[in-house]
């Protein structure tokens, strides 16, 4: 009891959760891939040196966004489900670090 006072609990303001362990990734369509030549090797140095990522030092994600058909062995941190079928069925080769 504050003596007629708001209660501390209730002054404060009520903030969500932050995961402090939650990981950004660097996300790239498979669709921006298509400019690349056929069976070229794709590392994220790679996209950082063609300006699709700003550092190759951060999580990459390849997303399923557009279309893809030549064959790529990329190496990503992490694929979404569309974009593995994607790449797959286009050839491709999946590489995670």
């Amino acid at each position: 009891f504050e003596g007629g006072q708001m209660p501390l609990a209730r002054r404060l303001p009520r903030r969500g959760f932050t995961n402090i362990f939650k990981e950004k990734y660097q996300v790239v369509n498979i669709g921006d891939l298509n400019s690349f030549k056929d069976n070229t090797s794709i590392d994220p140095s790679f996209l950082e040196n063609a300006g699709l990522i700003r550092s190759s030092m951060q999580p990459v994600k390849i997303l399923g966004s557009g279309l893809v058909d030549k064959k790529f062995t990329i190496s990503a941190s992490a694929f979404s489900k569309s974009a593995k079928v994607k790449i797959e069925e286009s050839g491709g080769e999946i590489v995670i670090l």
